[in-house]
């Protein structure tokens, strides 16, 4: 059911309108670069204010090691036809690509060399199996979700870097609605914070969880908008207890209706943000690092601001992207979307001087 939802999503036009904060807003300088490609990308992985990862169609992997301005193509071998909907950046050197659809074409790379060579890691057979997403805890432990098959939510997991991946038993994970699985827009419906815990919101807008590393899950629904192209579609934890879940409809992208949600203790329950929304569909949120309570929300039409743990938003200056990572500790990162669009965002201390 959402497996092809968000392949033709069209990139709408930019919004500009800004509202008003309970506190200043920061100044956030978008950087435009060139990527050079085409390709709509839709992973996204800073890993220092010099280094970042991108990912995309048609086998699109990208890398910057001089803080944007130059990326490379990091081209895997045989994989020219794959959709590299995520990226998971360690370092320079280290990266994880994962690729969407049905069957054989979901994959699991890796790279130890800056992407001068890959190895295929993950090869799926399963026709029934269709990822979504991953996230990593460390270089070692990382999570791979894909859409349920037969009732049964499919979870891989690696504790060795990929050598080795294994499927969660599905007697530690709850039953799966009808048709359940994620929206592959943005590599971020699947959230991990230190060793322990993990998150990961569905189509249905519903967020499973896991304290143990992954050992046992619980299952929780967030009063989100649910349909056939509408769910949760991100979601970012800032600690054990305070996350943020957002979404919409992606084929109405200006529509802001019941497209966030918060937690403040752990995703057991959620409450949904009702006034000072989000302004439209966004495919991604994602915490500043060294913003106390701050975060930004991205979608094609647009861009959201948050100063307090997503109970309140307001539209911001923003071209629309459909994923944006920071660099771990910094205000620095990087947005991307539509056409091979890349910006490197800074994000400026409340109040301070426009330039």
């Amino acid at each position: 059911m959402l497996r092809q939802l968000v392949l033709s999503c069209a990139i709408a036009a930019p919004y500009l309108a800004v509202g008003a904060l309970a506190r200043d807003p920061p100044r956030i300088d978008w950087q435009p670069q060139r990527s050079g490609v085409t390709a709509r990308l839709r992973g996204i992985s800073a890993v220092t204010p010099q280094v970042a990862w991108a990912s995309g169609a048609s086998g699109t992997v990208l890398r910057t090691t001089d803080g944007g301005a130059t990326w490379l193509p990091r081209p895997i071998s045989g994989a020219g036809q794959l959709d590299f909907r995520d990226v998971d950046a360690i370092s320079e050197q280290i990266a994880y690509a994962l690729s969407i659809g049905p069957g054989e074409a979901s994959r699991l790379y890796k790279t130890v060399d800056g992407g001068a060579r890959w190895e295929l890691q993950f090869a799926n057979t399963d026709p029934a199996v269709f990822l979504d997403a991953m996230a990593f805890a460390d270089a070692t432990h990382g999570f791979a979700f894909s859409d349920s098959v037969n009732g049964q939510f499919v979870m891989m997991t690696t504790a060795d870097g990929g050598r080795a991946w294994t499927r969660v038993p599905a007697a530690s994970l709850p039953p799966a609605e009808p048709g359940e699985g994620a929206f592959a827009a943005s590599g971020t419906n699947v959230a991990v914070l230190g060793a322990r815990h993990i998150w990961i919101g569905t189509g249905a807008a519903r967020v499973l969880r896991s304290s143990d590393a992954g050992r046992t899950w619980q299952i929780t629904s967030a009063p989100l908008h649910t349909g056939e192209s509408a769910g949760i579609f991100s979601i970012a934890f800032r600690s054990p207890t305070h996350g943020i879940a957002v979404g919409g409809d992606y084929r109405k992208e200006p529509e802001g209706l019941d497209n966030a949600a918060f937690t403040t203790d752990g995703g057991v329950t959620w409450t949904l943000v009702k006034d000072h929304g989000l302004g439209g569909y966004r495919s991604v949120v994602a915490w500043v690092p060294g913003v106390a309570q701050s975060a930004i929300a991205v979608g094609p039409s647009g861009a959201d601001w948050s100063s307090d743990d997503g109970r309140t938003w307001a539209a911001i200056p923003a071209d629309g992207f459909d994923t944006v990572s920071f660099a771990p500790g910094t205000r620095t990162g990087w947005a991307a979307g539509q056409g091979g669009r890349i910006a490197k965002l800074t994000v400026h201390s409340p109040g301070a001087p426009r330039r």
